[in-house]
């Protein structure tokens, strides 16, 4: 891993920290003052494919959480809303039953996720899809060690890019995605659905760019099974590599390969339900950045997308000034992200909507 990459991770995980303990200061809208700790939850009863029933612990009092359900291992986020419940003065929810959505109806885990879209606080568990009371099937991969990986084998640029699989899951089935380069291939496009048989041997290893990457420099790939729970990413240069012996072209040179550290931005100033001012620095230099908001929480991704800017040589951004989405106003707090698809920087950070200074 890189010194970049150390430095990223090393500081999303602090932020990640203070957001999933409620960190910042309560103005007087919306304030919880005698709130501590973090909200969880049990899972108590299943009806397989039908419902699940959790029992609630220590979620704050007077709030609104949006219950969401998606496959197992992605924490339910980005997953299909079941329901939208409010808590009491004693933080006791109005609905604790939910039903499972059909298109997870035959998965044998599914993860659940309870989110407020105004105070941040959130909460996420997983359940087995088998009645409560009913011993569940043993997982097909109860011997599986290891995980799965690949690597990339060949590229025809902006048309296909075929993988090496090394140690898959046998008998499973991964959805195959690919997105900007520095997202993971997190939420990206479905490009294919592929299969492993008993050896963990891929059903296909050629898979076709999504027309919204062709053009990109680079591109990440993601492999991911709805089923186990298991993943595997990678990218890749976008460039035709060569057969036989006589080679391909050579990469375009990496243009930040001298530029070191990692993006920050400040909040500068907001017009409540409008508009959102930053102080970024030491941005990577001609670089282009994808400004997405999203709920507090989200660290901006898979957010709307509020405007495209472009650095210039000593990495100033050529606007610093965002617009708040429709679908967002209204919100106490608000994440915001800064994504380049060339570089793979990012760097996000979240404001109170309320006017200021």
């Amino acid at each position: 891993m890189t010194k970049q990459r150390i430095l990223q991770v090393t500081a999303g995980l602090l932020l990640a920290a203070l957001i999933a303990l409620g960190g910042g200061a309560w103005p007087v809208q919306g304030a919880v003052p005698a709130y501590v700790g973090y909200p969880s939850f049990f899972i108590a009863d299943v009806v397989q494919g039908t419902s699940v029933t959790i029992t609630p612990y220590n979620f704050p009092p007077n709030d609104t959480f949006t219950v969401t359900m998606n496959y197992y291992g992605s924490y339910g986020i980005g997953g299909y809303v079941v329901a939208t419940v409010t808590t009491d003065a004693s933080g006791n929810l109005s609905q604790t039953t939910f039903n499972i959505p059909a298109a997870l109806a035959t998965l044998d885990r599914i993860a659940i996720r309870l989110q407020s879209p105004t105070t941040g606080y959130y909460a996420y568990n997983w359940f087995w899809n088998a009645s409560t009371g009913v011993t569940p099937t043993p997982s097909p991969w109860a011997g599986y060690s290891g995980y799965p990986s690949f690597f990339i084998a060949d590229v025809v640029k902006d048309s296909t890019v075929t993988i090496t699989p090394y140690n898959f899951t046998p008998n499973d089935t991964y959805l195959v995605r690919m997105n900007y380069y520095g997202t993971y291939g997190v939420a990206g496009v479905v490009v294919d659905t592929v299969t492993t048989d008993a050896s963990g041997n891929l059903s296909k290893t050629t898979f076709d760019i999504p027309d919204p990457l062709k053009g990109q420099v680079r591109i990440a790939i993601r492999l991911e099974s709805p089923h186990s729970g298991y993943y595997a990413y990678n990218w890749f240069w976008n460039n035709t590599t060569g057969g036989g012996g006589g080679g391909g072209p050579t990469p375009t040179p990496n243009p930040w390969a001298g530029y070191s550290g990692y993006p920050t931005f400040f909040i500068a100033a907001v017009q409540r339900d409008n508009s959102v001012t930053i102080t970024p620095y030491h941005f990577t230099p001609n670089d282009t950045y994808v400004v997405r908001m999203n709920y507090y929480g989200t660290y901006g991704v898979a957010g709307v997308v509020v405007a495209t800017v472009t650095t210039d040589a000593s990495g100033n951004l050529s606007q610093t000034t965002f617009s708040i989405p429709t679908s967002l106003q209204g919100l106490d707090r608000i994440a915001i992200r800064l994504e380049s698809p060339n570089s793979g920087y990012y760097a996000y950070n979240w404001f109170w909507n309320y006017d200021a200074p």
